[in-house]
């Protein structure tokens, strides 16, 4: 596990791409008929589009995803006792953890293990070799243990949301999770009295200051002065500006636009040498990473995906609207990524090298980064 991929006090989901907070609008309350009467619609909905999954389910219907799971009368509403659940998983063995935001979708199997919760920050990780996490948790607002009949069988999942009814991560039960673990950790979190659900409206996104406002020697200055790949989140908020924003400013010693393509090239390449990376997908709530190999490689449609045992990456290609080469300097040296956005700005997906410790980024994922985005001198310090 690379070190410097764990939580600093002070790291917010803003710093890993999530959009800033706007006014919110009135809440809308979800009544018990209102709930009733979405199932219905739902189950009829699946009649005829069997394949559909709850996110794209709920868009259809014009409700969340949150009050969608919540009308299945088989969910179970859990305490907000976030930490509580997730260091109970550690005695449940293997899960698929699942993160996603709207363009990639990345899952994990294997088990939870060493588990840290900081409630003054409310924040948390879960280090692992298969589970690997970081966890914004300000942003989680409902929690349900979730039983549905799919085509192939009864599915158990522990599934959690933003107080915008959107999903910020999700436990699954897989073959060889301790099924009496599984359910008594859902029974012990269940909440006593469920809270009535209450959607918050989406918050329009703030634009980025014009860069007349913005000190950007300084930001190049303190961009160059980086000792540590965490203190870019503090530059960020220092010079009050938008990640992708700081890109553009940047000047192209640091960061330099690549092909949106340049994600499925990485990929290739990693499974063609056999190379190990590291994989970041996030959204406001959650940060997973991927350390290891990439083996299967299968394009479906526009979707990009990576399906191997213990590993599934689904990305979905026209959501790039944008993609970046980025360098930042460490005390080890300087630590390259891919970094890829969509229109507005959301950060998608990274990709690194994979470093164990403290270690320097190997010259063979600079080679790669250089085959697979054609910029060598950039990757060199050429640039």
């Amino acid at each position: 596990m690379q070190t410097d991929t764990r939580i600093k006090a002070g790291e917010t989901a803003a710093a890993i791409g999530a959009a800033p907070a706007g006014q919110a609008r009135a809440a809308d309350a979800v009544s018990e008929a209102d709930t009733k009467a979405l199932w219905q619609r739902w189950q009829a909905l699946r009649e005829t589009h069997q394949m559909l999954r709850a996110r794209d389910g709920a868009a259809r219907l014009g409700v969340t995803e949150a009050e969608l799971v919540a009308a299945n009368p088989a969910s179970r509403q859990l305490d907000a006792d976030w930490g509580g659940i997730l260091q109970g998983l550690r005695d449940v063995g293997p899960v698929m953890a699942l993160t996603r935001n709207h363009g990639v979708v990345i899952e994990k199997t294997g088990p939870v293990e060493a588990v840290d919760i900081y409630p003054e920050h409310r924040m948390g990780q879960v280090v692992g070799a298969d589970v690997d996490l970081r966890l914004f948790l300000r942003h989680w607002a409902f929690g349900f243990a979730v039983r549905e009949e799919t085509r192939s069988g009864l599915r158990e999942s522990l599934q959690f949301f933003d107080a915008h009814g959107v999903a910020v991560h999700k436990i699954y039960r897989v073959e060889g999770t301790d099924g009496a673990a599984w359910s008594a950790l859902a029974d012990k979190q269940r909440a006593a009295e469920p809270a009535p659900m209450t959607i918050l409206p989406p918050q329009p996104p703030v634009p980025p200051r014009p860069a007349a406002e913005i000190d950007i020697e300084g930001l190049r200055a303190g961009w160059r002065g980086m000792s540590n790949t965490h203190d870019f989140f503090g530059l960020l908020r220092k010079y009050r500006v938008e990640r992708r924003q700081a890109l553009r400013l940047a000047g192209a010693e640091l960061a330099q636009r690549t092909d949106t393509d340049s994600c499925r090239a990485v990929l290739a390449l990693a499974r063609d040498s056999g190379l190990e990376i590291m994989v970041f997908v996030g959204n406001p709530g959650c940060l997973q990473i991927h350390t290891g190999p990439v083996e299967r490689l299968e394009t479906v449609g526009q979707w990009l995906n990576v399906l191997d045992p213990g590993f599934n990456l689904h990305l979905w290609q026209p959501a790039v609207a944008d993609a970046w080469l980025v360098r930042k300097p460490t005390q080890q040296g300087v630590i390259t990524s891919l970094e890829c956005y969509d229109e507005a700005g959301e950060l998608l997906v990274q990709c690194f090298g994979k470093r164990k410790g403290q270690a320097s980024e190997s010259p063979q994922w600079r080679e790669l980064l250089s085959v697979a985005t054609g910029a060598e001198a950039f990757i060199r310090g050429q640039a």
